[in-house]
């Protein structure tokens, strides 16, 4: 196929109308708020096998690969939802891959929390791991797109909000469960099972959802767009953004058709993909979700008992939750990539702390397990403030309309394959070097921090579209 070049005329000096208040706002609000359902899950998921696994171990005899397989088997069909999910919502919508996402919790859940094996719960967490993967791109592409770019980066915010809730919610349950039924051998099936009532809001929710405006658009349903359009915005500004989104729909139908042919063959988006491709990749080598997942485990090599630790994780998903708020509060304000940057190195500096403790403060030192915990509730809260905010901002951001499925699936299927690897191989090199794997993490933060400098576009404060022209001129000129 012939590729035609196209200059294009910039759209950041198209002047939509101003932002009104009505009722178009409410509706705004109530579809952030049950879409993020998707982010509890997400979050709930992940964040419950920190805290279960202990007693998972136990009632299985489970050896230390078979620990860290848990968690692999989860990431595992995480990659692969991320990678099929964007191009099945290409096809069929964002609604109602939403839906379907749905189902596959809560039939996944209730596996998991029957399994009467460890190989019936891995194929499960599997399962369960499609869906997680799924809702992890799905979910804040449908916010991006719905949302008004003054409000986008707040809009997709709101579901790291309920990712982190998520984790918190898991570690919180999983303190006061296990505390009152420690002797209960299979109490980690009521860790577990809490994930069927979100799972149900989200399906009941989303029947009563739209479908993506700009999606709509990219399948020539304009009516239903901008009959979409006026109940999240005031009519004046749904005319000017369906005319803003339909001139580039019309534009792209010329050059990308959506496929990975036209990625491949068009030098400005193959660029553009590597560039999410190592957006993704360099938050998960933060060591953030080994945190996440081992952080009870951690915080019992710390020196805490099983009970004291469980309790004690809790501060970090508090943490999370804080940062993630703080974070929310500025997003809007401050540059993506001066927010991912400073965060990176602060992640760096709080790592090269927590290694510094875990190595010179002995064992038997008292403030030892208070002073690590410090440093990973800290770093918990800067990662979560920054990095895991607007990393997700930004992949749902910079990637064309006709490809965005495609590219951010691709994009979050490398973030879980990062993040699997990095869980399933983080067990067994603590066992091998202790808290210097710390260090580790503190070199990687170091090269994402010049990663961001050096290759992410800035996108706050501009439309979709005029993202998208600005990035195809850019990469035009490289």
């Amino acid at each position: 196929m012939a590729h035609v070049s196209i200059q294009p005329a910039s759209l950041s000096n198209v002047h939509l109308p101003p932002l009104q208040d009505g009722a178009h706002n409410r509706r705004l609000t109530m579809i952030a708020v049950v879409a993020t359902f998707g982010g509890l899950l997400f979050g709930y998921d992940t964040g419950v096998l920190n805290g279960s696994l202990s007693f998972i171990t136990d009632y299985f005899g489970l050896t230390t690969f078979q620990q860290g397989s848990i968690a692999f088997s989860l990431l595992t069909g995480a990659t692969l939802g991320a990678l099929i999910a964007g191009s099945i919502s290409d096809r069929i919508g964002r609604r109602k891959m939403i839906l379907v996402l749905a189902l596959m919790f809560l039939v996944s859940t209730l596996g998991c929390v029957l399994s009467p094996s460890y190989h019936a719960l891995i194929f499960f967490r599997f399962i369960l791991g499609l869906a997680v993967g799924g809702a992890s791109v799905t979910v804040p592409v449908y916010l991006s797109e719905v949302a008004p770019f003054e409000r986008r980066g707040s809009t997709i915010g709101c579901n790291d909000v309920m990712i982190v809730s998520g984790q918190f919610l898991a570690f919180l349950l999983n303190a006061i469960i296990g505390n009152l039924w420690a002797d209960n051998p299979e109490v980690w099936r009521l860790m577990l099972s809490i994930a069927l009532a979100p799972a149900a809001v989200l399906f009941l929710g989303m029947l009563t959802m739209p479908e993506s405006p700009r999606w709509l658009i990219s399948k020539g349903r304009n009516d239903e767009a901008l009959a979409v359009l006026k109940t999240v915005r005031s009519a004046e500004r749904a005319e000017a953004e369906m005319a803003e989104v339909d001139r580039l729909a019309k534009m792209e139908e010329r050059k990308v058709r959506g496929t990975w042919s036209d990625i491949l063959n068009e030098p400005w988006l193959f660029r553009l993909l590597l560039v999410g491709i190592g957006l993704a990749a360099f938050q998960q080598l933060t060591g953030m979700n080994s945190v996440m997942y081992y952080g009870t485990q951690i915080l019992e090599q710390a020196g805490f008992s099983r009970n004291s630790a469980l309790a004690f994780n809790v501060l970090n998903g508090l943490a999370g939750t804080g940062g993630m708020l703080i974070g929310l509060s500025v997003v809007n304000k401050v540059d993506r990539r001066k927010m991912l940057t400073y965060g990176f190195l602060a992640v760096a500096l709080l790592h090269a702390l927590i290694g510094t403790i875990g190595i010179l403060v002995p064992f038997e030192n008292p403030l030892r397990p208070y002073l690590l915990t410090v440093g990973i509730v800290g770093f918990v809260l800067v990662v979560q403030g920054t990095l895991a905010l607007v990393s997700w901002v930004v992949l749902s951001e910079i990637f064309p309309l006709n490809v965005r499925g495609l590219m951010i699936g691709l994009s979050v299927a490398v973030l879980w394959l990062t993040n699997s690897i990095v869980s399933l191989v983080f067990p067994s090199v603590v066992h091998a070097m202790d808290f210097g794997t710390f260090f580790l993490f503190t070199v990687t933060c170091l090269f994402g921090a010049l990663f961001i400098q050096v290759c992410l576009p800035e996108t706050r404060g501009k439309s979709l579209e005029a993202i998208e022209e600005e990035n195809m001129a850019r990469q035009k000129n490289l």
